[in-house]
């Protein structure tokens, strides 16, 4: 192998900036208390610094007077004094600062330092299980990218917040009158929110129905809502359907169109103005992003996950269907469906995002007048596994085209809260406009939402020029 210059090279490191820290934090609490935020001991090259900063840490935590004489006192109780360099290093360490005020500065250099020496050794590991024998491929390459996450994270530095700025913020998101407090991602369904407080981060949640009931539609009904009318950014992964297919179906319900018309062309030319001139713009700007990968694993899930989440900040993750992906090595389909419902979990976990995941129930719900929380499909580890679990019913299926059953429970649907880890069940109930592939919030007084070109001709001149606040 020929000679690698960066063999032997010293990592990456700044003494004085460390020792800067270091004696800001003996003449200034408020220096202490802003470097505890972006440091810890790990992030100082030498040891000696390291157990320092410990010790001045843990003074702080404690209340007690920090400044070179009494952390000489502390260290010299711990017996720890003299592995540090005695009292005259203190003194050392106390002059080596040119101010006080520039102690959060001198912290961020020691962080980004820290953070270099951090990426090097994740990538020695890298080329460690490169050469290693007999891995797969597919866990070589998994642990290299959680390896450079990991290293991401800790650029992510957290802070101490003054309470009228945690109460204006948390104020901003509770209705105390209408009883909603929704804190996680809201669905755009009323009614699911109040029960939900929203989609909690790190939570998977599960929507499952029968094969044609809607549950493909009220996933990307809840995609739209976040990332068109919230304009919170949406990663979709649709196994199922092409993006395509899916973009039809988003212009079908943006617009009120029929899905059928939109696709086979006939749309009326008052139609089609309003979804290029209107539609297309308007949604073409929101945070919307789609994979349409089919049979993805769960390993590749995890990396475009992180990836998404890095690059856009993602705020929730669709998965459509469960039961479309793969996790090979899996003895049995029902082992193999264990693992995948484990990895959805660890996913929402470790980006501390919702995953709401679709999944089929098996065929034998038919036989019940609605669905149970048993009769998801394949495994029970997706109901041990998930935090909430969404059943979709619409009556009107169970009964022949046409008959009076069928046409009084046309357009109506319920979504069942079979299981939430931290709030009720209950039933729902839901408007289904088949024509738009459409799901809302039950409302007693509506009826079928037609389309109306002239709530947009008669729109504000603003409105109806920008196209960026178009009443979609």
């Amino acid at each position: 192998m020929p000679d690698d210059p960066l063999v032997d090279k010293v990592p990456p490191h700044n003494l004085e900036a460390e020792m800067a820290v270091l004696g800001a934090m003996m003449q200034s609490t408020d220096a202490t208390g802003l470097c505890v935020q972006h440091l810890d001991a790990d992030c100082f090259y030498r040891p000696e610094h390291g157990a320092l900063f410990s010790a001045l840490a843990a003074m702080f935590d404690a209340n007690h007077a920090v400044d070179w004489v009494t952390l000489k006192e502390e260290l010299a109780q711990r017996g720890d004094l003299e592995s540090v360099g005695g009292g005259d290093y203190l003194i050392t360490l106390v002059d080596s600062v040119p101010t006080v005020a520039n102690a959060e500065y001198y912290a961020r250099v020691v962080k980004e330092k820290a953070l270099l020496r951090g990426l090097i050794q994740a990538a020695a590991e890298i080329i460690r299980d490169a050469h290693t024998l007999g891995d797969p491929v597919d866990n070589i390459l998994d642990r290299c990218e959680q390896r450079i996450f990991e290293v991401v994270e800790r650029k992510i530095v957290g802070q101490a917040h003054d309470v009228r700025t945690i109460l204006a913020d948390v104020m901003q998101k509770v209705d105390l009158v209408g009883k909603r407090a929704i804190t996680g991602v809201a669905t755009g369904l009323t009614d699911l929110d109040d029960k939900t407080r929203g989609l909690q981060p790190g939570e998977l949640i599960i929507l499952a129905a029968r094969p044609s009931v809607g549950k493909s539609a009220l996933a990307l009904n809840i995609a739209e809502y976040v990332a068109v009318d919230a304009e919170q950014p949406v990663a979709f992964f649709s196994l199922e359907m092409s993006k395509s297919e899916l973009v039809l179906r988003l212009l079908s319900s943006r617009a009120e169109v029929d899905g059928q018309r939109l696709r086979k062309g006939d749309v009326p030319v008052e139609k089609a103005r309003l979804i290029v001139q209107k539609v297309v713009p308007y949604v073409s700007s929101k945070p919307f992003y789609i994979d349409d990968t089919p049979a993805l694993r769960v390993i590749d899930l995890r990396a475009k996950c992180r990836r998404l989440l890095a690059r856009y900040n993602v705020k929730l993750v669709i998965v459509d269907y469960l039961q479309l992906m793969s996790s090979p090595g899996a003895e049995n389909r029902q082992v193999e469906v264990s693992n995948i419902s484990r990895g959805l979990k660890a996913l929402a976990r470790e980006l501390n995002l919702p995953v709401l995941a679709v999944a089929q129930l098996r065929r034998e719900s038919e036989e019940h007048k609605r669905p149970r929380l048993s009769d998801l499909r394949e495994s029970g580890a997706l109901e041990q596994d998930a935090d909430v679990v969404l059943l979709l019913h619409r009556e009107a299926m169970r009964h022949a085209h046409g008959t009076p059953e069928y046409r009084e429970a046309q357009g109506q649907a319920e979504l069942i809260i079979a299981k939430q880890r931290n709030g009720p069940t209950d039933m729902l109930r839901l408007t289904w406009q088949r024509q738009f592939t459409r799901f809302r919030t039950w409302s007693p007084r509506e009826g079928p939402a037609q389309y109306d070109v002239e709530q947009y001709e008669t729109a504000p001149p603003d409105l109806q020029e920008s196209g960026t606040e178009a009443p979609f």
